[in-house]
């Protein structure tokens, strides 16, 4: 593996910090790496691998002599500091929303278009986590079905809107549990302990969420079919880490459970987990700090022709974010 400094930009955030403990799981060791983050986090020591590297401040001179830089620091960061990035030379591999939707801008999840990754002029996107999940298990599926329309549904957990709402969450719960009085909700617009919202990021005008939308437009672009019939209900759930989708196809070809399976089994980032006469089938706690799709409930819809649901659970913080821009990454060492 050749030589490369790395920038991690939001390297005190929950999917910055995940990003180091990818690299080393990895054995992915750059000859420099630097740290950075805001004002508030700089001069702190953080551990990597034997050595301490200090936090230093994120500015448009971060990026001299950086060959990739990951991003993790939110959206209005990334289209600053971005841009600068990728014009001091880094490969700049973004997991904020910034940047997926432009049309020079790769949308990549190294499972299914590893090869958009060598067109971008700069910058590459990391798509959404729930987008993530869901894709590395219906390409394959479309690839030997073919997939008329999908009807999602996710069930996310909190600490896909950062370690605040992890917080939020917690202190929610300890306090009913002693019944005590809760503080107003500051991340979330209604109370999450022991709630369900059916709401992610703003609402649009259409009436869908905006992360909605973005599972939308994301897939299609992903995986190359713009007319790809597709909707989204996405649900915040009052659960730590990992979130959980009930996928519905209608495939173009009939196609059983047990051809469903076979066809995953065989896909890479896909763990088939599907036996109910044993009650075996994927939960949070399954997929939690692994970095694959688990799949099950895999059954005929029968209120369609060749139609599939499908049960798919992934570790948000990691293949939904993390490992999956460490991995396209790692598709320029090995080139």
């Amino acid at each position: 593996m050749r030589e490369f400094t790395l920038a991690i930009a939001g390297a005190t955030g929950a999917v910055g910090e995940k990003m180091a403990q990818v690299l080393q799981e990895k054995k992915i060791r750059p000859t420099k790496i630097m740290m950075l983050a805001a004002s508030r986090s700089a001069g702190k020591i953080k551990r990597f691998y034997d050595q301490d590297v200090i936090i230093e401040l994120l500015d448009e001179n971060s990026f001299k002599g950086v060959d990739f830089a990951l991003f993790s620091a939110g959206g209005d960061v990334s289209r600053q500091f971005s841009p600068i990035a990728a014009k001091s030379g880094a490969v700049v591999i973004d997991n904020s929303s910034a940047f997926r939707m432009d049309d020079d801008v790769p949308l990549v999840v190294p499972e299914v278009n590893p090869e958009d990754a060598f067109k971008h002029k700069g910058i590459i996107a990391n798509p959404n986590c729930s987008t993530i999940q869901m894709v590395v298990v219906l390409k394959p599926i479309h690839d030997a079905f073919g997939i008329k329309r999908v009807v999602v549904s996710t069930y996310q957990s909190v600490s896909g809107t950062g370690w605040k709402a992890v917080l939020e969450l917690r202190s929610q719960v300890e306090k009913i549990m002693k019944n005590e009085p809760l503080d107003p909700p500051k991340v979330y617009p209604r109370q999450i302990a022991f709630n369900v919202l059916p709401q992610i990021d703003g609402f649009l005008e259409n009436g869908y969420t905006r992360e909605e939308m973005k599972m939308v437009n994301e897939t299609r672009k992903i995986m190359h079919v713009p007319d790809m019939r597709i909707t989204a209900t996405t649900v915040r759930v009052p659960v730590y880490f990992s979130h959980s989708e009930s996928v519905n196809l209608e495939l173009e070809r009939h196609a059983t459970p047990k051809d469903i399976a076979e066809v995953l089994e065989s896909a890479p980032g896909v763990k088939v987990m599907d036996d109910f006469v044993n009650n075996r089938y994927p939960t949070n706690l399954d997929a939690t700090e692994t970095d694959l799709s688990y799949v099950g409930r895999i059954r005929q819809d029968f209120s369609i022709e060749n139609g599939i649901n499908l049960w798919i659970v992934s570790d948000n913080l990691r293949k939904g974010a993390a490992t999956n821009a460490v991995q396209i990454m790692e598709l320029f060492l090995k080139d």
